[in-house]
Order: structure tokens, then sequence, then C-alpha cells
């Protein structure tokens, strides 16, 4: 990688030679043609002899003042943060309801760019279930947002989960190809469908006891409640997960948790791979388990 530097709103890069055109900078930094145009009309490159500037952290204040929330960072640089999800907390709020919502991950994560005096709007590249805890990805700015969009496209980013789930499991590796749709007798649910979309999730038991399972997973695809749905139908509910058959006993959500994010850094293109820790309510769950 060639040296690079942050300075304000601007990204410096020293070349091993001067650019001989303009384009020629995506040699060096992944840029869309689109995004590279519109740098190029707004001031925004800059280029002396085989030093190059890109105008990539615009200041960008945050228009709407978020709920204060504590937050769990897990890893930061100047073009992206994880953060750990705890469970009961949504990803970001519903602007079609009018009443009043409990602090999202989005206040949590606006309270604290805005206290340590970062400029960014909020800007997540995947989600997770309200009541699944693990880390979530954010881009700080557009430019990192538009790099990691298309990792999670390209399914280049790696999001492995943690599950308990009920009973013995045959098979002690898998893959459930098995497309999921709407559930049209429950708003709120999902179903495997073969008229619902391509959903594909590679699972591994790690732990069999007499009445559940640790079970260790990992998403080709993203689809809603994919791995709650996915458990289910193969009969094995994860324990907790009402929703789809679970146990509420020990558990009051669905004991299911990201251990894993793996992606490649925006920039550098260096791999990251960020571990998040069980929460204690998993880990009691599985002692409980090991107990019996």
């Amino acid at each position: 990688m060639i040296p690079w530097q942050k300075k304000g709103e601007w990204l410096e890069l020293r070349l091993p030679r001067p650019l001989d055109s303009e384009a020629d900078i995506k040699q060096y930094i992944s840029l869309s043609d689109k995004y590279l145009n519109s740098l190029i009309k707004t001031g925004g490159l800059s280029i002396k002899g085989p030093r190059v500037r890109l105008r990539l952290f615009p200041n960008e204040p945050i228009k709407d003042m978020p709920k204060w929330a504590p937050i769990e960072v897990l890893y930061e640089d100047d073009f992206c943060l994880v953060v750990q999800k705890p469970a009961g907390m949504k990803v970001h709020g519903d602007p079609s309801v009018a009443v009043e919502q409990a602090a999202t991950l989005w206040d949590a994560v606006a309270s604290y760019y805005e206290a340590t005096g970062q400029r960014c709007k909020v800007r997540h590249i995947h989600r997770l279930d309200e009541d699944t805890t693990g880390p979530v990805l954010y881009a700080k700015h557009e430019w990192s947002q538009l790099v990691l969009d298309g990792a999670m496209r390209e399914k280049q980013i790696n999001r492995q989960y943690a599950a308990i789930v009920q009973g013995r499991i045959k098979e002690k590796s898998g893959i459930i190809d098995a497309a999921i749709g709407r559930d049209r007798h429950h708003s709120a649910r999902r179903r495997v469908s073969p008229t619902g979309e391509r959903a594909v999730t590679h699972y591994e038991v790690e732990q069999q006891w007499p009445q559940g399972a640790l079970v260790k997973l990992r998403l080709e695809t993203g689809r809603t409640h994919q791995i709650r749905v996915h458990m289910s139908y193969l009969g094995h509910p994860i324990w907790g997960d009402e929703l789809y058959g679970g146990k509420k006993q020990s558990m009051s959500r669905q004991a299911l948790h990201g251990e894993r994010l793996i992606f490649n850094h925006p920039l550098t293109s260096e791999q990251l791979d960020i571990e998040c820790p069980w929460p204690q309510d998993m880990k009691n769950l599985c002692d409980q388990l090991q107990k019996i």
C-alpha cells in the first residue's frame, strides 16, 4: 500500500510517480467514475506531482439530536467503525412511528461521534435483529460506504454467528439452501418459501448436549431472520426464539450472537477480523445445558 495520511477533510497519497491523467488515480484507490467525476467537479481532487489529495472526509453535521446511549467500540479508524450491539436495541428507529421510541444503535453511534468531535453521518453497512447481539459495521464517510456496500453485495464481508439451538442435531455440519419469504399469516414472521428470495446458511455443530447444541453459522446471504428461520426449518429452533418455535425457558430472547466480522479495509484492503465477546445470558444458558 502506498503511503497515506489524513489531513482534515483530505486524504493525502504519496504515489511512486506522477499521474498521467486524473483517471489513473483509480490504480491506487477504488473510485467509481461517478464518484471521481464528482470530486473533480467540486474541487475535491488536487494533484501536485506524485502527491495527490482527495476530499474524502467532508464535515457532515448530524441534523437530528440523538438520544444518548452507551456504546462499546470493537474497532475504529478514520474510515470505519465497528460497535457491539446489545440485546433489545434496534439498529435504527422507524420514521413512520410518531410516538417516542427507545434509543437505538443509530442514537448510540451518533452520540459517540458527537462526544468525540467527529462530524460524520451514521451509515450502517449491515443490520442485526433487535434481540440479536454482535458487531455492526459503520462507514464514516460516503466513499467508505460505497466501497463497503460493494463488498456486501459481492459477499466479501464474512459474518459468523453462534447460536444455542434445541435438540440433538444428526448432521455435524451442513448447508441450508432454502428460499425465505414473508409469512402471510404473521406480519413479523418469515418462512421458507419457494417463491421467496434465495437464502444460504452454513452451519457446524461445535457442542452437543442432551437437550440442545451450540452451533456456529456463517451467512452467505442476508435475509431477514435468516438464521432463525433456517434453524427452525431444520427442526432445531434457537433457544428463546418463541416466534419460530423456541423455548423461552432460561432465555428471554433468541440465543443468537454475532461472534466475528471479517472484512477488507476500504483503503488498504488489509483483512480485519473483529471478534465480539459473548453476552452473559448466552454464557449462562450454555452452562445450564452442559449440566443437564
